[in-house]
């Protein structure tokens, strides 16, 4: 233990002293907080801004269209009322010098009591935002339309169609923000995904780094190789905890003194989850990290192999927004119990609505259960890979490394 004391230390005084971990820790959190606040603050104000062109015999439902897409909540758009007769060829040539965003053709219905056909010709299909201002502004105007039939007033109307507020209760019945505490689930989830990922890769640059360095000859007089790994995993992991802490620690302050007026609340069990998840998480993937990085000899070499890493980050990253939308089906609870997966995931159904104590206490053994399997295996390859040079091994050759070690 003394050795793999004074290997962790080094591995941590290291790189606590660096400006890069300075910068990333001052920097990661004002990029995430940046973006996530110019991404809302764009949303909000964002508004579908197309110049489009409607085609119909009905002028009042083509007014009425006209109204709701220049001052809708979503849209400013321009609107030209042309007639039904119209050539589509003109509209195709003005689209195509760019003068036109688009044109939309409104047939009136045959049989009484039926709608009107809509056909839309965009000037780029990938358009949604139009397309979805228009379907929008179609429904508010037939909607409209149908009660004025029925002597619906129009102030009655507005009424109908006035946006409903909902109340989000928490526990005790006390009021909630549904979107500040997707916010914190979602800064959560990406941060852990970030520092893990980060950190794993740091253990395996390290071993590349000191095996061209030959550095290895040197510590291996002394040092075992179990000692040298277990330092390593133990020192960088504990600078990912530092930076971590200091990230809590500030965003703690933050939500102390804006929680009652923005709504953000960052609780005691999702802190504690979070460090519990991300110790966990970090010391799986920086063993399967070690293991790598014991099998290879440079950074192209490893870069060429992160695809065992990444891709249980990125399937996490794919049931990012399943689980936020049922955190408790069934599918969420497998997901979340898979031991590569369940540091992000199920630290993310923590976040959303708390499991049962059961499976919270299933996913941490299997993860420790996986962790200690794959610990056994990276020390066995590391053993013999951190003093191989030159060819990248095949699988046959490192099942040999495991018989020899």
């Amino acid at each position: 233990m003394h050795n793999v004391w004074l290997i962790a230390k080094r591995e941590y005084t290291e790189r606590i002293k660096t400006k890069g971990f300075l910068i990333a820790t001052i920097l990661i959190p004002l990029l995430m907080g940046g973006g996530l606040f110019g991404v809302a603050t764009l949303a909000a104000k964002s508004k579908t801004t197309s110049h489009i062109a409607v085609l119909t015999s009905q002028l009042q439902l083509a007014d009425d269209l006209k109204q709701e897409l220049q001052n809708g909540k979503d849209s400013q758009m321009t609107v030209d009322i042309l007639p039904a007769r119209t050539s589509h060829a003109v509209l195709d040539q003005e689209m195509a010098n760019k003068e036109l965003d688009g044109y939309l053709v409104i047939v009136p219905a045959t049989d009484a009591g039926r709608r009107p056909t809509f056909d839309f010709t965009p000037r780029s299909t990938a358009d949604i935002a139009t397309s979805s201002a228009i379907e929008e502004a179609l429904h508010h105007v037939l909607t409209k339309e149908y009660l004025a039939q029925k002597g619906v007033s129009d102030s009655e109307t507005a009424a109908l169609m006035a946006p409903v507020t909902l109340n989000v209760l928490g526990k005790n019945g006390v009021h909630g923000n549904s979107k500040s505490s997707f916010l914190v689930a979602y800064v959560l989830f990406f941060l852990m995904y970030m520092v893990v990922l980060l950190y794993g890769m740091n253990v395996a640059r390290s071993i590349i780094e000191e095996k061209t360095s030959r550095v290895f000859e040197v510590l291996l007089a002394t040092i075992k190789p179990d000692e040298l790994l277990a330092g390593k995993i133990l020192g960088v992991g504990a600078v990912g905890l530092t930076q971590v802490a200091i990230w809590m620690g500030a965003a703690g302050l933050i939500a102390a003194r804006l929680g009652a007026t923005s709504g953000v609340q960052i609780s005691t069990p999702q802190v504690v989850y979070f460090i519990v998840y991300f110790a966990l998480g970090y010391a799986l993937y920086s063993a399967v990290a070690a293991a790598l990085g014991a099998m290879t000899n440079s950074e192209q070499e490893l870069q060429q192999l992160n695809m065992f890493l990444m891709m249980p980050l990125f399937f996490s990253m794919l049931m990012l927004m399943p689980i936020v939308t049922n955190p408790n089906s069934l599918m969420s609870r497998i997901v979340s119990q898979i031991p590569f997966c369940a540091p992000l995931l199920m630290d993310l159904r923590i976040s959303i609505s708390m499991p049962q104590p059961w499976e919270i206490a299933l996913s941490i053994g299997l993860i420790l259960i996986t962790i200690y399997a794959v610990l056994w295996v990276s020390s066995r390859i590391y053993r013999v890979g951190i003093l191989m040079y030159g060819k990248k091994p095949n699988l046959p050759e490192i099942l040999r490394w495991l018989k020899y070690s």
